[in-house]
C-alpha cells in the first residue's frame, strides 16, 4: 500500500509586513500597512479565512544599520511589537496560529516565558515563539552594549536560554490549579516547581507566574542557517524558517537538519522545515513577470547597496558597481545571510549592481507564475523532500496577499495539497506537533 500524499503547511511571514525594499511604493498597495492595526485585522483574516497555519511576525530592536539616505526609503523603521499586536489579533482570529520573534541576545527568559505563556492562553493555544540570536548589531546599542556578543556565544546563550523559557513554562502541573471554592484551596502546592537555574550565561529562580501554556509549550520556530543554527534547530525547533533559493539547496537543508534530529534522538515528523518563498501571482506568467518588474523597479540604487551591505556584514557602498563582488572578510552578522550573498555571486559572477538589485528587491526563493504554475513549484519541493511546506512573503499588500489567498490556496486545496478546513484548534494541531509533556511532573 502506497504512503497517503503529504500535505504543505503554509505560514504567512508579515516582516513585519513586507520582505521587499519597496513594497509600500506599489500601487495601489497600503503604505502603512505595517503600523495600521485594521489592516493587519484584515490580513489576518484574509489568511485564515485560506486556511493558513501561522500569522508570522518578525521583529527588530533597533532601526536597520543602513545609511540614511537609504533608511529614510525603508518602511522597517516603524512597526508595532508583535507581542503587542498577536494578542490584539488573536481576539479577531479563531484558528490561525501567531508566531512571534524573540530574541534570546536582547531579552530575559523569564519575560520570554511569560509574554508567550499568556499569550498561548489569550489565543487559546495558537502561539509560537520565533527563538532567534539577534543579527543586527545595532540592536547592541540599546541594550547597554558597545557591540554583538560573537556569534558562537550567541548561540550557546540561545540554547541555554530555551532550556530555562521551556523549564518555565513547566513550572506547573497541567492540573495545579484547583480553584477549590469550599476548601479555600486555590492550587496545589505539590503541582509547582520551582526551576532554580543556575548556568553560564543565565541565573533564574522561577517559578512561572502564569500557568502552563494551553499547549504545553508554544511552538519553537527557529531560523538560523549556519552550523550553530542548524544545530540549535535539530535540538529544540519545531518549525525551521528556511532560507534556501534552490531545490537542490532546499533538499541538502533538509536532509542535513532532519539527519542533525535523529541523532540527537527526536523522530523527524517533530519539526517542520518552511522555507521563505517569495509569490507573485497573475493570471497569465506574463503578467506576473511584469508585477514582478513593476516593484523591482520601484528599488533604489541606494536602498540595495545598503540592503547588500547588510546582508555582507561589511559596507558595500564604495565597491565598484560593475565588477564582481570582491573578497568579503568574515563578520559578527548572520553567517547564513553573507554566506547566500557569496555563493550566489560566486556560481553566478554577478556584479555589484547586480546583488544590489537582487538584494535590494529580495534575493532569496521566488515563484513567480500563475497559481498552477506556483502550485507544480510548491509540490515539487514538497514531494522532492526540501521542505514540508512554505512560510509565503506576499510582494505588496492588499493585492499582492489576496491573489495567493484566492488563486495559489484554491489550486494546492484542488490537487489535495492543503486543508480545506482547520482540522484542530491549535497551533500545535495544525502542523501536526504533539504536545510536550511535563518534565517535572510527567510520572505524577
Amino acid at each position: 500500500m502506497s504512503e497517503p500524499r503529504r500535505h504543505l503547511h503554509l505560514g504567512a511571514f508579515m516582516r513585519p509586513i513586507g520582505i521587499h525594499t519597496a513594497w509600500w511604493r506599489y500601487p495601489g498597495g497600503f503604505p502603512d500597512a505595517n503600523f495600521n492595526l485594521d489592516h493587519l485585522v484584515r490580513f489576518a483574516r484574509t489568511l485564515e479565512a485560506a486556511k493558513f497555519d501561522a500569522f508570522f511576525m518578525a521583529d527588530h530592536l533597533a532601526v536597520m544599520n543602513m545609511p540614511m539616505e537609504a533608511l529614510k526609503r525603508s518602511a522597517t523603521v516603524t512597526s508595532f511589537d508583535p507581542l503587542t499586536l498577536l494578542p490584539a489579533l488573536a481576539m479577531v482570529t479563531e484558528r490561525i496560529g501567531l508566531i512571534a520573534t524573540a530574541s534570546t541576545t536582547y531579552n530575559e527568559p523569564y519575560h520570554v516565558a511569560r509574554k508567550f505563556a499568556s499569550l498561548d492562553h489569550i489565543s487559546r493555544g495558537r502561539a509560537g515563539w520565533n527563538l532567534v540570536t539577534s543579527g543586527n548589531p545595532d540592536e547592541a546599542l540599546n541594550f547597554g552594549r558597545d557591540a554583538h556578543l560573537d556569534h558562537a556565544t550567541r548561540y550557546a546563550r540561545a540554547r541555554e536560554f530555551f532550556e530555562v523559557v521551556t523549564g518555565l513554562w513547566d513550572s506547573w502541573a497541567d492540573d495545579a490549579f484547583l480553584r477549590d471554592v469550599e476548601q479555600g484551596l486555590f492550587f496545589d502546592p505539590e503541582k509547582l516547581h520551582t526551576l532554580n537555574h543556575r548556568g553560564e550565561f543565565l541565573k533564574v529562580k522561577g517559578p512561572l507566574n502564569v500557568a502552563r501554556p494551553i499547549q504545553g509549550w508554544p511552538v519553537i520556530v527557529q531560523a538560523g542557517a549556519s552550523e550553530a543554527g542548524r544545530q540549535i534547530a535539530a535540538e529544540t525547533a519545531e518549525m525551521v524558517f528556511g532560507s534556501a533559493s534552490s531545490l537542490e539547496a532546499g533538499q541538502k537543508f533538509y536532509a542535513d537538519v532532519k539527519g542533525r534530529m535523529a541523532a540527537a534522538g527526536r523522530p523527524r515528523d517533530a519539526l517542520k522545515i518552511l522555507p521563505g518563498a517569495f509569490v507573485v501571482v497573475g493570471g497569465t506568467e506574463e503578467e506576473a513577470r511584469e508585477k514582478k518588474a513593476r516593484l523591482d523597479a520601484l528599488v533604489p540604487v541606494e536602498s540595495g547597496l545598503a540592503n547588500l551591505s547588510v546582508r555582507l556584514g561589511t559596507d558595500a557602498t564604495g565597491f565598484d558597481l560593475d565588477a564582481p563582488l570582491p573578497e568579503i572578510p568574515e563578520s559578527n552578522a548572520s553567517k547564513s545571510g553573507q554566506a547566500q550573498i557569496v555563493d550566489y555571486a560566486r556560481r553566478t559572477g554577478a556584479t555589484v549592481r547586480e546583488l544590489a538589485r537582487r538584494v535590494g528587491g529580495y534575493g532569496g526563493l521566488t515563484f513567480v507564475g500563475t497559481p498552477e504554475q506556483i502550485a507544480d513549484r510548491m509540490a515539487e519541493w514538497l514531494e522532492g523532500e526540501a521542505c514540508d511546506g512554505f512560510n509565503v512573503m506576499f510582494p505588496f499588500v492588499p493585492e499582492g496577499l489576496d491573489d495567493v489567498c484566492a488563486g495559489v490556496v484554491p489550486e494546492l486545496q484542488r490537487r489535495g495539497l492543503f486543508r480545506t478546513e482547520y482540522e484542530g484548534t491549535t497551533l500545535r494541531d495544525h502542523l501536526g506537533l504533539a504536545r510536550p509533556g511535563n518534565r517535572f511532573f510527567e510520572e505524577r
